[in-house]
């Protein structure tokens, strides 16, 4: 990653954006995230965390493309994909600040905003009125992860990937074969598959 530095107003405006949709943040909020957020750059291909290591920071993606995995062996699972105007970290390691077993990868070149776990508690504690923000957030990742849960554990490829693009049709040709195909929990021969038949269906309607 590049050295990092702090926003401009204009930097920081999708943040404020985004947190905005979830509930007023007011100047006081403002301010303390120019003070506080730093902007980063990462190439794709590099990690921006790998396993062992403690989530430190929480990352919005103002552009690009990150995918949590994890290794074993000489095999990958990817277990999830964040992209524009989405938050991104190793969520266990960053609340408990302990070793993670996951990685992050940027999967394409990637601009990002970055707040400490320190940083981000003190922001708790300073305006209590972000802690609806917070809860809201909480609420809208963990439907997310029960969605992915949900996707992950059915045996029916074709239902799998049917569901996969209902949520992440705007990432579908973002991503290669090989993570998508991981994340289904289904091999790329499947894969291609289930894409054949879906292609077919859709040309026929």
């Amino acid at each position: 990653m590049t050295t990092k530095k702090q926003p401009t107003k204009e930097e920081l405006m999708p943040v404020l954006q985004m947190l905005n949709s979830f509930h007023p943040i007011g100047k006081g909020i403002e301010q303390y995230l120019l003070k506080n957020a730093y902007c980063h750059n990462i190439q794709k291909g590099k990690y921006l965390l790998r396993d062992g290591e403690i989530c430190e920071n929480i990352y919005f993606i103002k552009k690009g493309l990150l995918r949590g995995f994890v290794q074993e062996e000489d095999r990958e699972t990817t277990v999830w994909f964040a992209s524009e105007n989405e938050m991104a970290a190793t969520i266990h390691s960053f609340l408990l600040q302990i070793a993670t077993v996951e990685n992050i990868q940027a999967v394409e070149d990637c601009e990002l905003l970055s707040i400490s776990f320190s940083a981000l508690n003190k922001l708790y504690q300073k305006y209590p009125s972000f802690n609806i923000i917070g809860r809201k957030i909480t609420e809208y990742n963990y439907i997310s992860a029960n969605n992915r849960a949900y996707i992950t554990r059915l045996h029916n490829a074709e239902k799998k990937y049917e569901l996969f693009l209902e949520s992440y049709s705007h990432l579908a040709n973002r991503l290669q074969v090989t993570y998508v195909a991981s994340f289904l929990g289904i091999t790329i021969e499947t894969l291609s598959r289930v894409r054949t038949k879906t292609s077919t269906r859709k040309k026929l309607k």
